[in-house]
């Protein structure tokens, strides 16, 4: 269990966790109408704290609120005042350990009916211990009786609060069966993600991932992998992925925030590359640890100095 830690953002500064609440009136509460981001900062040789792609963290509030209509908090908040308020919060707890920081924008407008748009927002920021929420010496997946709920019902690219009841439906149900989580299929029968990560597979040495078009997030780690990949010369692939691909895949991969990279190692109940870690995963991962402590100098700018 993650460890939160006392000091918090909430409204315009640092306040007790404790004392960081919404009222049971607001549209937050009522119909889970906040979006949301975590970002990991990890704790650098020298004792920095480092905050990993904050501009991108940012940006994803900014587009989650968009597309739902938020229309009162990107005004108030640039990306200067967003990056301060991450480095003070981080700063009040003395962070001094590897932590993730998630970052709300909650409408705290109070009965204001079903609508989005002119009412009032807060942002909050916690603290917690980086607990990953996959065991990273290989998960165990089942397919969800669950389907991913579709970009036309609430749409996957924004982060938002109450579209993880479909998530917490699919896990649960996957805990239930022995699991360690589920995979997403969308409602043409293509994998999407886990309840929480994104999901890669290798094939024949190339890496391919479900695109953009298959109801999932548009991970922030996601896009790191990537990166990572080409950099490395691997080939790496966004398309349609079929289930059973992940059944004869040679490797696969969680990864997200709160996952790593973490190795998949059965597929309902079909187990991936013997059940150990793949020779391409375990390079992944390894380079991807080194850009999120800003140990690589080719992605030195997705690392922020927080002291």
């Amino acid at each position: 269990m993650a460890r939160v830690y006392p000091r918090a953002w909430f409204g315009d500064g640092i306040s007790a966790t404790a004392d960081a609440r919404l009222s049971i009136t607001s549209a937050a509460v009522l119909y889970g109408l906040s979006v949301y981001t975590v970002l990991p900062v990890t704790v650098s040789g020298e004792s920095v704290p480092m905050g990993f792609r904050l501009a991108e963290h940012y940006r994803r509030l900014v587009n989650s609120a968009r597309i739902i209509g938020i229309d009162t908090w990107e005004p108030a908040w640039s990306e200067e005042r967003f990056a301060a308020a991450v480095a003070a919060v981080v700063r009040a707890n003395e962070v001094a350990e590897d932590v993730f920081v998630r970052v709300s924008v909650h409408v705290d407008a109070e009965m204001p009916g079903t609508r989005s748009r002119g009412i009032s927002t807060c942002l909050s920021m916690f603290v917690s211990t980086a607990e990953p929420i996959l065991p990273l010496e290989g998960a165990r997946l089942k397919t969800s009786v669950w389907r991913r709920i579709p970009d036309f019902a609430i749409p996957s690219r924004a982060k938002v609060n109450g579209a993880y009841v479909n998530s917490v439906l699919a896990k649960q149900d996957a805990i239930d069966s022995g699991y360690d989580d589920c995979i997403f299929l969308d409602a043409a029968g293509h994998v999407c993600e886990l309840s929480a990560a994104n999901i890669f597979l290798v094939r024949g040495g190339e890496l391919v991932t479900p695109s953009t078009a298959q109801d999932l997030l548009e991970g922030i780690n996601r896009s790191t992998v990537l990166a990572i990949a080409r950099s490395m010369g691997v080939p790496a692939h966004e398309r349609e992925v079929d289930l059973t691909e992940l059944y004869i895949a040679d490797e696969v991969f969680a990864c997200g925030t709160s996952t790593y990279i973490a190795p998949v190692v059965e597929v309902d109940a079909r187990v991936v590359n013997g059940a150990s870690v793949g020779p391409l995963t375990a390079r992944l991962r390894q380079r991807y640890l080194a850009v999120l402590r800003g140990e690589d100098a080719e992605f030195s700018s997705f690392v922020t100095p927080l002291g």
